[in-house]
């Protein structure tokens, strides 16, 4: 079954690409890891609430906010905090990690190929694609890792390469995104982008981007309606030039 579905995305239009990121689009997996942060961050002395954690680590690059953290404390950040910090998450996860509710039939349902472009390295984008049974949609080809290709959103260069190694040019994806950097990174790119804002508030910070380049949503259930608009509305692949990096700076 997981090979069928996996599959299945072969015989999906060739000419159009939706692009999935992980963490907070198909699993719900944020709120956890903030939390771990959360309390990690107290032994060093730094306060965050909730809301607070969450926006701190929202699509950026783990190496980065650990060194802002260590500025914020003022102090040196021990060596074995990341180890620490993923193997709290990977065991929060196995716990209570669950997927969006709904994403499964938004995959199930697509006319498009789609694949997923995560900041995460792979392992965890498979332990978390695994453990909620979504990792049967995606073939491993399917699955881009920012840690394969050296690129951390919001640099385009993730999106560009799913992209190009899909055979499908940068105007004719779809980006899915929750964090600012993620939504900056797909803009850049020259792709359309769909902020998933489940509590109907896009993420704020130095990456967030003007509301009316981005069409925002609150529930998977109002994705499908949204991607055949978008499809219906894109011309036909010989009328359209290709372009590498068409989006904004």
């Amino acid at each position: 079954m997981a090979n069928m579905v996996a599959e299945n995305n072969e015989k999906r239009s060739a000419d159009r690409m939706v692009i999935f990121d992980c963490d907070g689009v198909l699993v719900d997996s944020e709120t956890l890891s903030a939390q771990v942060m959360l309390e990690m961050a107290e032994r060093l002395g730094v306060s965050f609430d909730t809301s607070a954690a969450l926006a701190f680590i929202q699509g950026r690059k783990v190496a980065d906010w650990v060194a802002e953290l260590g500025e914020t404390a003022g102090q040196e950040i021990p060596g074995d905090f990341v180890r620490e910090f993923r193997a709290r998450c990977a065991a929060a996860f196995d716990r209570d990690l669950a997927g969006i509710e709904g994403v499964e039939a938004v995959l199930g349902g697509l006319e498009e190929q789609y694949c997923c472009a995560s900041s995460a390295p792979p392992d965890k984008i498979r332990h978390t694609l695994g453990h909620t049974g979504l990792l049967r949609f995606f073939s491993a080809d399917r699955v881009h890792s920012a840690y394969e290709v050296g690129i951390w959103k919001p640099d385009p260069g993730l999106f560009l390469h799913a992209a190009e190694t899909h055979g499908v040019r940068p105007d004719r994806c779809a980006v899915v995104e929750d964090s600012a950097p993620g939504v900056l990174a797909g803009l850049r790119a020259g792709m359309t982008v769909f902020g998933y804002a489940p509590d109907g508030t896009p993420p704020a910070g130095p990456h967030a981007v003007p509301g009316d380049q981005v069409t925002w949503f609150g529930a998977m259930r109002e994705l499908p309606a949204l991607l055949r608009r978008w499809s219906s509305n894109l011309p036909s692949p010989a009328a359209t030039v290709p372009t590498r990096n068409g989006g904004i700076s």
